[in-house]
């Protein structure tokens, strides 16, 4: 087995394979999708409009890389009914409320999307009646943080200070009971499913526009020739270019479609130990790279509680799935100015040189 993602490895598992991807019109899941076409999927999108009319989904719609369903995740009869109809031979499930700031001000919808939504997802596997294999991806923020210079893995306790990660700790718990009520790896040839969580770090690069993110914060400062407002200039996070991530899913959804048993748990995804930036230090890189700017400090004690301090333990993915993260942080942040530094027009083009470049690292 390679250590790293390769294309023939990923295409031989998805290559005419139907593809279920939820969120598709987000920002990791218009990357994913994007990624899929390469491989040759079939692919089925279901979410909501994309929020951001400059958004990369828009910029690959034109394209018809999938079949798009502008739907909302917690309608449970339509999900189901567009998940039979399609027939997956694997879902990623990537809808979902994803941001912390938001999540106090929606935290009950928070919830309703993140938790309910992904047991509706989970649901309509139920009802499935041919081989598939699940992707949940949830986050590094499910676990109690004790804002520690410590590294958590998998077997750590999950918790949230905030809406947004204790929905997605709960996520975490509603995953492991499904699968241990109804796709339990004893009565696989039964079921025939298999299901795997992943939690990924502070996922970074091109095509991201959300609210209160700081690349698109930078982004949209530097456009405007202003000064970049930074809330938390000493927060640590373990950041990495969206490829990553997404090469993880894809590499562990092959694995999983060939061997469930040895790989239906939860894993961590994100960059080494010692490959931690702050968020001053990505928001200097980045200013270096675009070739102008400032920023200012705007630390607020009155502000929603964040993280400070953030560290995953990527040992069982090196060790179990044969992987290794290619880009460092520096690298991220250069790949991800560089995508926002391209003309709106020249951006769904850049997007996939991007992909075919990070398979031929």
């Amino acid at each position: 087995m390679e250590t790293v993602v390769k294309f023939q490895q990923l295409q031989s598992a998805y290559k005419d394979k139907n593809v279920f991807v939820t969120g598709h019109t987000g920002f990791k899941g218009s990357w994913l999708i994007a990624w899929l076409h390469l491989l040759g999927a079939n692919i089925k999108g279901y979410a909501l409009e994309p929020e951001y009319e400059n958004c990369l989904y828009n910029s690959l719609k034109p394209l018809n890389i999938a079949e798009s369903i502008i739907a909302d995740i917690r309608n449970k009869e339509k999900l189901t009914k567009e998940i039979l109809s399609f027939q997956p031979d694997f879902i990623f499930h990537l809808a979902a409320q994803p941001l912390v700031r938001r999540s106090y001000e929606i935290p009950a919808e928070t919830f309703d999307v993140n938790v309910v939504g992904t047991a509706n997802v989970l649901e309509a596997l139920r009802s499935l009646q041919k081989k598939c294999t699940a992707i949940i991806i949830t986050t590094d923020k499910v676990y109690e943080n004790k804002e520690a210079d410590i590294l958590y893995n998998e077997d750590d306790r999950l918790g949230g200070y905030d809406p947004y990660s204790a929905s997605k700790a709960c996520t975490e718990i509603v995953v492991s009971s499904f699968r241990n009520s109804f796709f339990n790896t004893n009565k696989l040839d039964v079921h025939g499913k298999a299901v795997a969580s992943v939690r990924a770090g502070n996922v970074i690069g091109g095509g991201d526009w959300s609210k209160d993110r700081i690349i698109p914060d930078i982004v949209k400062a530097l456009v405007q020739n202003k000064p970049i407002e930074v809330r938390n200039p000493h927060g640590v996070r373990p950041w990495q270019h969206v490829l990553e991530p997404l090469g993880c899913y894809l590499l562990l959804g092959a694995l999983l479609y060939e061997n469930a048993t040895s790989f239906s748990h939860a894993y961590n995804f994100g960059p080494y130990p010692e490959d931690h930036l702050t968020v001053k230090e990505l928001v200097e890189l980045s200013i270096k790279i675009w070739g102008s700017g400032e920023w200012k400090d705007i630390s607020d004690h009155n502000q929603p509680h964040e993280a400070g301090l953030l560290k995953l333990d990527i040992t069982k993915a090196i060790k179990e799935l044969n992987w290794k993260p290619k880009l460092n942080a520096a690298k991220a942040i250069e790949w991800t100015i560089n995508w926002y530094k391209q003309s709106s027009d020249k951006q769904g083009d850049f997007t996939f040189q991007q992909i075919n470049d990070y398979l031929n690292l």
